[in-house]
């Protein structure tokens, strides 16, 4: 499931203040106070630090926010504090960091009081700790303005979120069920390079191992997930073809849950019986996965699987999709699948179907099909590159209005049109080595990627 944040807030200030003028510290609280409730109600989780000046308080510090796991520290120049009391505790753990490099005034022209001084010139400070965070390879971002302005607040949400799907994804479980699509090669990568570098580990499943899981849904489980899709989808599958497809998912479920699981990824030619319990390919699952928060990408990808569920466990709104279609006339292009989609995305209420399936022995599955919500989302690939490094592709794109297609009904589909016109589009994709699987993310987005990127050591490229 998605979950907001939680952030280490650090107020940095100075010793000597202190000890010269020790009734100034208190002027700094209400300043203080009202950033920690500003990033509260950008839903964030906000752990505060005292207020701390020289090492041994920022050692106290990082120690509290890592023993409360926060996902990012945002440290709060309150005043100038020197780089060499708070470098080597921030650089000593591998929470990212966010420096928020904002003051106590919005004003501070010619006409200005010089003793506002005092309570604006944190900035110096924030250029002291991000040189000296740079000469030490420690991964931050900056995020610069007047805290009242809600857009800085905003982006450091983002931020906060891109450090969240960074944690998620760097040792995430995933499940693979059936072997990769044979012959694909883009998406697939060594289980010793996904354990070294990403710290993702993953369990091979034979689609015959899912009997028992499948066996152990009761008929009393049946029917209740069979009501709640009434409720939640408009239902126009055949009886018999949505009980089926709702045991094999349940089964699916209960995998996911016992085993802990972060993602997974199934191979749809891995379902050849028609016979016993596994006789369906669970894409109904795979779509109320993907809304759970639970990663998932077709064919063995457990790559794509596991960033789609970093994804949508921070950002919310995200699916697994391909580019399937130019339209080059059109200037966009056409996203499906077999039959996964996250129903969160769509647009209107999600139809499910019973959808042919000539490909096996399996019978015909129940899918979810419609078009997604049109408006601004961001096209994500996660793609291997050379020496076993990832390069993290994000492209800001707008979803199209869905024109009325009937011979489309039974479909996955969307159109999406790129900043760049297509054919640059694409090209510039390819050269950077995207594969033909990705996540979409809906919403303003880009800057938690980015971030995303930098606090997961991805090479990034913006499209």
């Amino acid at each position: 499931m998605k979950r907001n944040p939680k952030i280490g807030l650090l107020p940095l200030y100075l010793k000597l203040y202190d000890e010269v003028t020790p009734e100034r510290r208190a002027e700094f609280l209400p300043f203080l106070d009202e950033v920690a409730k500003s990033l509260t109600g950008e839903s964030l989780e906000v752990v505060r630090a005292d207020i701390c000046r020289v090492a041994p308080e920022f050692e106290a510090a990082v120690a509290m926010f890592k023993a409360e796991r926060v996902d990012l520290i945002v440290t709060l120049h309150l005043a100038y504090s020197p780089s060499l009391e708070a470098v080597y505790p921030l650089c000593s753990t591998e929470i990212p960091i966010l420096m928020l490099d904002t003051t106590m005034d919005e004003s501070f022209g010619p006409d200005v009081d010089a003793s506002r001084i005092m309570y604006n010139h944190g900035i110096h400070g924030v250029q002291d700790l991000a040189c000296m965070l740079r000469r030490r390879g420690q991964s931050y971002r900056v995020v610069a303005g007047h805290y009242r302005n809600p857009r800085l607040i905003a982006r450091a949400a983002q931020i906060a979120r891109g450090a969240l799907a960074a944690r998620k994804l760097i040792g995430a479980r995933a499940l693979r069920i059936g072997p990769s699509f044979p012959g694909m090669g883009d998406f697939r990568v060594e289980l010793g390079v996904l354990r070294e570098h990403l710290d993702i580990t993953v369990s091979d499943l034979p689609a015959c191992g899912l009997k028992a899981a499948v066996l152990a849904v009761t008929e009393a489980e049946i029917r209740a997930e069979i009501e709640l899709d009434r409720e939640r989808y408009q239902v126009e599958a055949d009886d018999a073809a949505h009980a089926r497809s709702v045991r094999v998912g349940l089964g699916v479920r209960r995998l996911l849950t016992e085993g802990g699981y972060d993602a997974f990824s199934a191979n749809f030619l891995a379902f050849d019986q028609a016979e016993g319990p596994v006789d369906t390919v669970p894409f109904l699952e795979a779509c109320k996965a993907m809304s759970y928060g639970i990663g998932y990408a077709g064919e063995g990808d457990v790559l794509t699987a596991c960033l789609v569920g970093a994804l949508a466990s921070s950002f919310g709104r995200t699916t697994f999709t391909e580019i399937f279609c130019p339209d080059w006339k059109g200037a966009s292009l056409f996203l499906s699948h077999m039959g996964e989609i996250n129903p969160e995305i769509m647009a209107g209420k999600p139809v499910l179907r019973t959808k042919a399936f000539p490909y096996t022995a399996a019978h015909d599955p129940v899918v979810v099909v419609g078009s997604p919500k049109p408006g601004p989302a961001v096209f994500v690939n996660l793609a291997p590159g050379p020496a076993d490094r990832f390069g993290l592709i994000v492209a800001p794109v707008e979803i199209l209005p869905e024109q009325p297609n009937p011979s489309m009904a039974n479909s996955v589909r969307g159109w999406m049109r790129p900043r760049r016109a297509v054919p640059d589009f694409l090209e510039e994709f390819s050269r950077h080595g995207g594969t033909h699987h990705s996540a979409l993310v809906f919403g303003d987005c880009l800057e938690g990627l980015l971030a995303f990127a930098d606090f997961a050591d991805f090479d990034c490229a913006v499209i």
